[in-house]
């Protein structure tokens, strides 16, 4: 992973309303939690925490200083609806230096622009942004990269199996529920496209269709409701008769 990201933290004396006092004088509120702890309010400087939640995101360790120095994830973060990239509050979840731990983290494409299929016209389509990985908080990566340079004509693709792991670094396989079925065909995370190359006139060919798909679908309900209009409008019409 890159380098460590820390962030000072101070005891927070100030709750519920009156945290709107906390934020006139530059400081947000936040929480961190975690096992065999209370969980304990605090509060660290705004422009601070936001250049730590832009760069940590949700699968990044940050080094919570200022007190106990703690280890811990972002769990989440409270913005305001009303100020653009505005941060309200901000849940911390402490972590053990020796226990691994599930994170998401997006995944990087490496070479882009510079594969033999996008050379000759092609296009490279990332089909998986990120994935869940196991490791120890400081070993998690800020991303995980898989090179494209290998992809050279339409169909070709990269999978998860593709991605080169750091050491300490796995990829987490969930049970989705069919592993007592044995005639089903099991199929490993390691089997997910991250991407694929695709020929830009059927690419454009596939939209086309689902656009017209979704096109007909719309016309056969105005067609059906026109039918069972005209339909009432003839029984009524026939009983007026009787």
């Amino acid at each position: 992973m890159g380098d460590k990201i820390s962030l000072k933290v101070e005891t927070r004396e100030l709750h519920g309303k009156k945290v709107a006092k906390l934020r006139e004088q530059g400081m947000t509120p936040a929480v961190v939690y975690g096992q065999d702890m209370e969980p304990l309010a605090v509060q660290a400087d705004t422009s601070e925490l936001r250049k730590v939640v832009i760069r940590a995101g949700m699968h990044t360790p940050v080094n919570l200083t200022g007190g106990k120095r703690r280890i811990a994830m972002i769990k989440s973060v409270d913005y305001d609806p009303t100020k653009r990239g505005s941060i309200r509050h901000v849940a911390f979840h402490a972590v053990n230096a020796d226990e691994p731990v599930h994170a998401e983290v997006p995944i990087r494409l490496v070479g882009e622009g510079e594969s033999a299929a996008e050379r000759s016209g092609l296009i490279v389509l990332q089909a998986l942004e990120k994935i869940e990985v196991k490791a120890l908080p400081m070993d998690l990566p800020e991303a995980l990269e898989v090179s494209i340079l290998s992809l050279t004509i339409e169909g070709d693709r990269v999978t998860v199996a593709d991605i080169v792991l750091p050491a300490g670094v796995e990829i987490v396989e969930h049970n989705d529920g069919h592993a007592d079925e044995e005639d089903e065909e099991k199929q490993s995370i390691l089997d997910l496209v991250v991407a694929n190359v695709y020929e830009p006139s059927s690419l454009a060919a596939a939209n086309d269709a689902a656009a017209g798909d979704a096109e007909d679908e719309s016309e056969v309900k105005a067609e059906t409701g026109d039918d069972t209009a005209s339909a009432g409008a003839g029984e009524a019409a026939d009983k007026k008769s009787e």
